[in-house]
């Protein structure tokens, strides 16, 4: 039975034709895990939450940042600073005092996903690189327990069902070898609207709603999401585990799991520091400091200033006198973007001093070129360190 309150809490979805209170005792008596508690992780821990989940984890080792609560919905910026778990468990317990809110502030690593995912009946996987996911994928076989996974990015955003079932599919069976790190954009790099980690993380709620009242078909399929897409969702059919996948595969009717020891290393090596990159000074014939790079403009000397990063960042911000020039209009033709007057000298930006790097050695491959430098840090370095008016996004 439920405490006297639950059937008012929980009443319109208990009247659910296969719901019913079995369904709303089976959340109870049900104990989920999040790893992630962002962009899909929240709206994710909200509605299982919302739903009378028995007992949420979280596992997040990141802090609340501003830039978080675009899409972040969970946090506030009376939560800044706090470890994401923390703040999550805040907005959950505000909601349900009753609600029993594992949060952990830790790294999952290979050494402890074992012992933090155990006593969990389904996972939900609500991270961002490849390396956790392979390392959730393949400690769900180990565990036998069903993996809710998400993905979203710019306008985009996927959901798989994983190891649901006698023969559901591991991640490793549809990806089994990851993708070269430097083609895997981070949301800050390539952009996310809030609204589709919502939508995708809402449905990673609802399909382990679905498994803990045993509502689900138990079909392997991949559910694709665009916000610009007409319809948006389109369904692919999977096939069953792959015999020869090494993590969840049978051979001679004995699993063939393998777990990976450093996922890291597996996926390529960690994920590019663009930041850190674009502070590299290199050399002086090449390379200008911010500071020194003011100088120059406040001394009114004639300049070519060109902007390379794409015209939907031009339009946010820019530096008075740039032109914007986009990096791939550059490389298609360099001789195109330089002045007519050797003697003026150019000077290259982007957001963070990479692009402006390969912009600036394009065009000193032009015969004949002037001198060519490019801001060191890019834009970012420039409102660190010159501007604080100038904008970050």
């Amino acid at each position: 039975m439920l405490p006297l309150e639950d059937y008012q809490r929980y009443g319109r979805q208990m009247i659910l034709d296969g719901f019913g209170l079995p369904g709303q005792i089976k959340l109870s008596n049900a104990s989920i895990v999040v790893v992630g508690a962002g962009g899909l992780g929240c709206p994710a821990i909200q509605y299982l939450g919302a739903a009378g989940v028995g007992r949420i984890g979280i596992i997040d080792n990141d802090r609340v940042e501003i830039s978080n609560l675009q899409r972040q919905i969970l946090h506030t910026e009376e939560t800044l600073g706090l470890y994401k778990a923390d703040s999550a468990k805040l907005a959950l317990q505000r909601m349900n005092s009753r609600l029993v809110v594992d949060a952990m502030t830790t790294t999952l690593t290979a050494d402890n996903a074992l012992a933090l995912l155990q006593p969990y009946d389904v996972i939900l996987d609500c991270t961002d690189n490849a390396p956790t996911r392979y390392l959730l994928s393949d400690t769900a076989v180990a565990l036998g327990k069903p993996l809710v996974s998400g993905a979203a990015q710019k306008y985009e955003g996927q959901l798989c069902v994983y190891n649901l079932g006698n023969d559901g599919p591991c991640y490793r069976c549809l990806f089994p070898a990851p993708p070269p790190p430097e083609t895997l954009g981070t949301c800050e790099e390539t952009g996310i609207l809030g609204v589709v980690t919502g939508i995708i993380g809402n449905m990673q709620a609802l399909e382990a709603i679905k498994i803990v009242i045993e509502n689900h078909d138990y079909k392997p399929s991949l559910l694709l999401f665009s916000a610009l897409g007409s319809p948006p969702f389109r369904s692919v059919k999977l096939r069953s585990r792959k015999p020869s996948c090494v993590a969840c595969g049978t051979r001679d009717g004995k699993l063939a799991a393998s777990r990976q020891a450093d996922y890291v290393q597996f996926c390529g090596g960690p994920l590019p520091n663009w930041e850190d990159r674009g502070l590299v000074r290199g050399s002086a014939e090449e390379r200008i400091s911010p500071k020194e790079f003011k100088g120059i403009i406040a001394s009114g000397v004639d300049v070519n200033i060109i902007d390379v990063r794409p015209s939907i960042e031009f339009g946010i911000c820019f530096l008075p006198q740039s032109r914007n020039i986009p990096l791939k209009d550059i490389l298609a033709r360099p001789q195109d973007h330089l002045p007519s007057d050797s003697g003026v000298p150019t000077y290259i930006v982007c957001r963070l001093g990479n692009d402006s790097q390969t912009a600036a050695d394009a065009l000193r491959s032009v015969k004949g070129t002037g001198n060519v430098k490019d801001v060191i840090g890019g834009l970012r370095a420039w409102s660190k360190q010159v501007d604080s008016e100038f904008p970050l996004y």
